[in-house]
């Protein structure tokens, strides 16, 4: 808790007195991060630091406890405790025109009404049916994960390194589900930020990102990709074999298939992320044409440009 003497918290984390929570919570890590004690083995003043800073960030991360430091100072922690005030109604503050108590509100404090009054005389305990604390939910975390598709295809594991409130690191082990794609939030309960007063921590979210392939292309749940032919084969007929993520299937081709044709092989795709299934695969026809042709070679595509010509 913070005593008379203390130094200014705003001034402690480095923070303007209007910072939101992402902006104390940023703050409080950064220079958590700095002075922990294993950072700085044996230093009495890291460690003096280090107890400054938290103290500071106990205060300003808790929304009550904030709004009594900005009203009371230094004194915000004794508000309600007997002798606050020195016993009588309007003692400890200063007096007004009219020989009773002066009320300062701030601007950004709002109205003041009898709850914020009876407040300053007894603290929480005088309001009836409120606690000096209340329970809340710690805040959301998000963390990015960056997954191959072939990961996204079958799910995957990771082993992120987390960083405490006490500016500690911890290892953490998460499940990735198959079918994620990019920007698939993940749930894992419990290890956001800590709960308030009791309450229960926040949840964590993993945000995925799949980096592209080489081969597959990906629409929703649906890969497409281009299969390389012959010209025999595309001429004749004939099987291929087609890549898919968990391996090559033969894909039978009827002859005079044309370049560009796509077959549709279903469902080979992408798991139904939360659901049931499977998307399909679709393999689009690129005729290989063929090169360095043999004398003999030539003399068959020149026969059988006399016999087409000859059939026009």
């Amino acid at each position: 808790m913070a005593t008379a003497g203390t130094k200014d918290y705003y001034q402690v984390l480095g923070i303007a007195r209007n910072a939101g929570e992402k902006e104390v919570r940023q703050a409080y890590r950064k220079l958590a991060r700095k002075y922990h004690p294993d950072v700085n083995p044996g230093s009495k003043e890291g460690e003096a630091k280090f107890k400054e800073i938290q103290n500071a960030y106990e205060v300003l991360n808790d929304p009550e406890k904030r709004a009594k430091y900005d009203r009371y100072g230094d004194a915000w922690d004794r508000v309600g405790q007997p002798g606050f005030g020195q016993g009588g109604f309007g003692q400890g503050f200063p007096p007004n025109d009219f020989g009773g108590t002066q009320y300062e509100f701030r601007p950004g404090q709002g109205t003041a009404d009898f709850g914020d009054i009876f407040e300053r005389f007894f603290g929480d305990k005088g309001r009836r049916g409120s606690t000096a604390r209340r329970t809340r939910k710690g805040e959301d975390l998000e963390h990015p994960v960056e997954v191959t598709l072939e990961e996204a295809f079958s799910g995957a594991e990771r082993l992120l390194a987390m960083q405490g409130p006490d500016g500690r690191n911890k290892r953490l082990e998460v499940k990735i589900p198959a079918g994620v794609r990019d920007g698939s939030r993940v749930r894992i309960a419990g290890e956001g930020e800590p709960g308030v007063a009791g309450g229960p921590s926040g949840d964590l979210y993993l945000v995925i990102t799949v980096k592209p392939h080489p081969n597959f292309e990906r629409k929703g749940d649906d890969l497409h990709e281009e299969v390389s032919v012959s010209l025999t084969a595309a001429m004749l007929g004939g099987e291929v074999r087609v890549p898919t993520p968990k391996g090559e299937l033969a894909l039978k081709i009827p002859p005079e298939t044309q370049n560009g044709r796509v077959f549709r092989l279903a469902g080979q795709g992408m798991p139904r992320l939360g659901g049931t299934g499977r998307g399909d695969l679709f393999a689009k026809v690129q005729v290989k044409l063929p090169t360095h042709l043999s004398s003999k070679e030539k003399e068959i595509f020149e026969e059988l440009e006399r016999i087409r010509e000859g059939k026009g």
